[in-house]
């Protein structure tokens, strides 16, 4: 990866000084997408950029698997030392990724693809869905344009601004998510509030279709 968001020693430094930085309630976009997983019955679940699991907990509390990927050995430790040592999680970025050859019926990816850039999206898209299982679901929770942090920084691309001393963010709006998703079975857009103003992106993979 490019900008300083990607590279290992910036999430480091982050969690080193900061730790438990977002504390350990779950996002409202964790919480929502539990529910639908659970509806859906999925049992197995990969979160790309899992940090120190704040969000995977309730999916684990819901009787699910949770595997994770994380940038930060630092992070790692943390989601241990919280929440136990049998929880599978791959040491690297998600622009390596797929980091083995299982598929899940269920990926959640928060306020993670927006740090990357247009080549890296697509690829971690096109590598979440092609490990999905037929008829899993993939959500993910992206930053939307508006957020009034929209158009400050450092313009560096399309949508695309450097900000907070080193991280390069992009903001979509519904024209770039049916751009982005669509060809991997986008099913539902919604807003969430949180922290910014997100949106939430429903893909689903069909039985038999090409990876």
């Amino acid at each position: 990866m490019q900008d300083e968001s990607g590279k290992p020693e910036f999430w480091e430094a982050a969690f080193h000084e900061r730790q438990e930085m977002w504390g350990f309630e779950p996002s409202r976009s964790a919480v929502l997408t539990r529910d639908f997983f659970v509806e859906k019955g999925v049992q197995q679940v990969l979160i790309p950029g899992i940090g120190y699991g704040r969000n995977a907990r309730i999916f684990r509390d819901s009787g699910m698997t949770v595997t994770g990927i994380e940038i930060s050995a630092t992070a790692i430790e943390m989601a241990r030392k919280h929440y136990g040592e049998d929880m599978t999680i791959y040491h690297g970025s998600v622009t390596a990724m797929p980091f083995d050859n299982r598929r899940y019926d269920g990926i959640f990816c928060y306020a993670l693809i927006h740090l990357l850039d247009s080549e890296e999206r697509r690829k971690l898209i096109r590598d979440c869905y092609h490990q999905l299982s037929d008829n899993g679901y993939m959500i993910f929770t992206v930053i939307s344009k508006e957020a009034d942090t929209y158009g400050k920084g450092t313009l560096i691309g399309k949508d695309r601004y450097a900000m907070f001393g080193g991280v390069n963010m992009f903001f979509y709006d519904e024209a770039s998510i049916h751009e982005e998703f669509e060809a991997a079975g986008l099913l539902n857009i919604s807003t969430v509030s949180e922290s910014y103003p997100f949106y939430l992106i429903t893909c689903r993979k069909e039985t038999g279709a090409g990876t």
